[in-house]
Parts: structure tokens; C-alpha cells; sequence
């Protein structure tokens, strides 16, 4: 028998996701929830009637009663930040909504692994960790895995080979101050510059690039989706899907989701982004690989803007 996976929000990222775990043949039941009543029947009967090809799944619209014995719970509910309004604001607005939340879907599925999705993502990881009382295997947020996977698909390009051989990753904040350690990227275990002697040898082609264009890259590419098509899903949606993978196999994976910090890198108390061991038994704790000092700099500067966010948040 699969998984049970219950999505909490309709919007567009989450009837994304949970459209492609319709597809995935380890999910045997989906649940999703929305305020919107209207909105989730259609995307559940829609997506419901897109599984005619697969295996046998059962695909609902519900409430939180509906969620009781999830494997995984997916909570993608949230607003966007609004013109003129400040991060601190849209913090404390998505905060309340994930605090309503927890009280009803924890009391369903207790056991669950719950990703959390919602914006800023480390801020309602670290808000629904707190309200919950959950035990901090079982939350995680997607983190910089979207940020990570840009991040590889734009230097697949420049190296013109596979995004699998590449192993670069984004770290701390899912925003403006994430960075790349680019102490720890290679190809295949070949750091960067050795790649590209050896490869040159043999006639492989490149493009040039800076640490810093890529870098930028990461920031702005979301931003930029979002000014030409006025949200970004798919990137996000497979993201997401690839953590629920993650959680329902046999073996654990290393990838780059928001937890709480125990003092790597000298960061304690909140939840930001390095790499993860992630497995059946959800977040399991951090790895901490050695980094330059100046990468430890940038990860603690990161960290310390997320810090100034919580010490605003009311999460009473």
C-alpha cells in the first residue's frame, strides 16, 4: 500500500503538487484542504480525473478529519506580500494562518512529516515547529532545495553536461541572502576548475561565468518568473515531490531543507538551510561539512536576518 499525502492550500502551488504526487506511483491516497471550498472540489476532481492512467488512487477534497493516519502533511497556505507591506508584516500574516492550522491538523495526524511550503519558508517552519510541540524529525521546510535546483540547471548549462553530476548546493535563508558555498561544488566529485582542464583535454566546450552571476541568478530567477507569468509552481511543485520521495523510500538522502539549527556553524535556535539528512524518519539532523571562513560569515549573516524576523514573530 502507498502513502497517504494531505496538501493544505489549493492555490497554485498546491494543486501543483499535489496534481504531480497524482502521478507518482508510491502515493496511494491524497487529501487536499483549502478554506476555498469551491476551489479545492474542482482541482481535486480535476486531478482526480487525470489518474485514469496510473495505478488506482483515492483523491479528495476534505477537512482535517480527512487527514487523520497521513504519512506526509504538505502545508502550502499563505498570502503573498502586497505592495508597500514589510517582510516583518507578511511574516506575522502568514504566521497566524499556520498557527490556525497546526491546532486542527496536528490533532489529525500527529505522526505525520510535515513540509512546510509556505512563505518566507523558514520563518512558518520555524512558527509551526514552535505552536505544534512536534517532535523536529518531523518538520522540515523545502528550504533551498528550488534555489539548489536552479542553481545546478544554470551551471548544467555553462558546463553543458547533466544537472545529476553536478553537486552544488545554496545555503541559509530561501531569499535574498542565501549563498553558494562554492568551497563544497563539483562534478562528480571533481571540483570545479579540475573538471574543466581535464575536460578541455577531450574537447568539451564551456561558457564562461563568475561566482557572482550565478549567484545573482539564484536571487532574481524566481522574481523573474514571476513578472512574466505572475507566479512560479512547477519548479517548487517537483521540489516538494522529490522530499516526499525522499520520505516515503527505504534510504535516506542528503538535500538542503529549512530545520532547526543545534549550532552548526555557530547558529543556534532557529531554522535556515544547509545540507540535511532526510529519510523515512524525516529531517534527522544536520551535516556539517567544513566551509571557508568567509562561507561561515555569509551563513551567520543570513541566519542573523532571519533571527531579527522571529524576534518580531507573536507566536502565542
Amino acid at each position: 500500500m502507498g502513502s497517504k499525502i494531505t496538501v493544505i492550500g489549493a492555490g497554485s502551488v498546491g494543486a501543483t503538487i499535489a496534481y504531480t504526487l497524482s502521478q507518482e506511483t508510491y502515493v496511494s491516497q491524497l487529501v487536499l484542504i483549502d478554506i476555498n471550498k469551491e476551489k479545492v472540489d474542482g482541482e481535486a476532481m480535476d486531478i482526480a480525473q487525470g489518474t485514469a492512467f496510473r495505478d488506482p488512487i483515492s483523491v479528495i477534497s476534505g477537512n482535517y478529519a480527512d487527514a487523520k493516519d497521513s504519512d506526509i502533511v504538505i502545508i502550502t497556505s499563505g498570502v503573498p506580500r502586497k505592495a508597500g507591506q514589510s517582510r516583518i508584516e507578511l511574516a506575522q500574516t502568514n504566521v497566524n494562518i499556520i498557527k490556525s492550522i497546526s491546532k486542527e491538523i496536528v490533532q489529525a495526524a500527529p505522526h505525520a512529516k510535515y513540509i512546510i511550503v509556505a512563505n518566507p519558508v523558514d520563518i512558518m517552519t520555524y512558527a509551526f515547529l514552535k505552536v505544534s510541540g512536534l517532535p523536529e524529525n518531523q518538520v522540515f521546510g523545502s528550504g533551498t532545495i528550488l534555489d539548489t535546483a536552479r542553481l545546478r540547471y544554470i551551471l548544467s548549462d555553462k558546463f553543458n553536461i547533466a544537472q545529476k553530476n553536478i553537486h552544488a548546493y545554496v545555503f541559509g535563508e530561501h531569499g535574498d541572502s542565501s549563498f553558494i558555498p562554492w568551497s563544497c561544488a563539483n562534478i562528480s566529485g571533481v571540483p570545479f576548475e579540475q573538471y574543466t582542464r581535464a575536460a578541455s583535454n577531450i574537447g568539451k566546450e564551456f561558457k564562461d561565468f563568475t561566482h557572482e552571476e550565478m549567484e545573482n541568478y539564484v536571487h532574481v530567477s524566481g522574481g523573474e518568473i514571476i513578472k512574466r507569468k505572475g507566479a512560479t509552481f512547477y519548479g517548487v511543485a517537483m521540489s516538494v515531490v522529490s522530499l516526499c520521495a525522499m520520505v516515503t523510500s527505504s534510504s535516506d538522502s542528503i538535500t538542503t531543507v529549512t530545520s532547526m539549527m543545534h549550532g552548526e556553524y555557530g547558529v543556534t535556535g532557529l531554522c535556515t538551510s544547509t545540507l540535511t539528512l532526510v529519510g523515512p524518519k524525516g529531517a534527522q539532523g544536520k551535516l556539517e561539512v567544513e566551509l571557508s571562513n568567509e562561507e561561515i560569515a555569509k551563513f551567520q549573516d543570513s541566519s542573523d536576518r532571519l533571527r531579527a524576523v522571529v524576534r518580531e514573530l507573536d507566536l502565542k
